[in-house]
This record gives structure tokens, C-alpha cells and sequence, in this order.
């Protein structure tokens, strides 16, 4: 079986572990696969929520430039308005908060912005509805 369409992004980031404990804990995402580049000898590690065949490719460097800043982010749906409060309580509390939740109505729901380990951006939402944007287009 061979992938087709969007199958990853990839992040410089100086910290791996530091980026793979973030993710798991406000994206659900899990190590799928860990290797060092036998060109570069960077660590890579893929990162999924395994719910489609898609990663985050996470590559260390010893410099990261060019983050994902808001308006460029990663994008995460929550089961609820109220996990997106939780985790975004707990990101508050550990300093990496961006922007408090708030209700921007249809399309983009409810949603807050993160900062990862190294600046990236990633968002919590609940209500955007992307999976029904797809499947019918307007």
C-alpha cells in the first residue's frame, strides 16, 4: 500500500521528548515511529493521533527559525468545548497559553491558541466542522 495526498508536516524542534510529551498531552498524539537520519544524524520522530494516516514529523535541530506563528498553526479537534477549557486550564498553569478560548461562532467554533516547546503554534478547537467542509464542499 503506498500513501497519496497530504500525508505529514514536519517541525524542527530542539527538544524531542519535550515536543512528543506536548503533543501527546493537547493533541493525543503517539510515537509511530523513531529513527536518527544516517545523513544529517538528527533524531526524527513521527508523531500521529492515528485516527487518519497522517504525522507530524518532528526532526531536531540545533536552531529552530521560521515557527508556525499565528495565523500558521497545527490545527487539534477536542471532543468538547469543555476539553478544550481543561486543557487549556492546564496550558495556562504550565505558561504555554497563547491566546484564551473564545467562541468565534460557524466555522471556526470555539478554539485557542498554544505555544509548543519551541513556538510553534498549535490551536484546540471544538466546532469547526472541517470533516463536514470536506465531505461536502460548497
Amino acid at each position: 500500500m503506498f500513501d497519496f495526498g497530504l500525508t505529514h508536516i514536519a517541525l524542527p524542534v530542539r527538544d524531542i521528548e519535550a515536543s512528543v510529551a506536548f503533543y501527546a498531552k493537547y493533541a493525543h498524539m503517539q510515537v509511530v515511529h523513531r529513527r536518527t537520519d544516517p545523513v544529517t544524524g538528527s533524531d526524527v520522530v513521527w508523531i500521529s493521533d492515528r485516527t487518519r494516516p497522517f504525522a507530524i514529523v518532528l526532526i531536531r535541530a540545533a536552531k529552530v527559525e521560521n515557527v508556525l506563528l499565528p495565523l500558521a498553526h497545527l490545527g487539534v479537534a477536542c471532543t468538547s468545548w469543555a476539553e478544550v477549557d481543561y486543557l487549556c486550564a492546564q496550558a495556562r498553569a504550565e505558561g504555554c497559553l497563547l491566546r484564551e478560548p473564545q467562541d468565534v461562532g460557524f466555522p471556526v467554533g470555539y478554539s485557542a491558541f498554544l505555544t509548543d516547546p519551541d513556538g510553534h503554534t498549535l490551536e484546540l478547537s471544538f466546532g469547526q466542522e472541517v470533516a463536514r467542509a470536506v465531505s461536502h464542499p460548497q
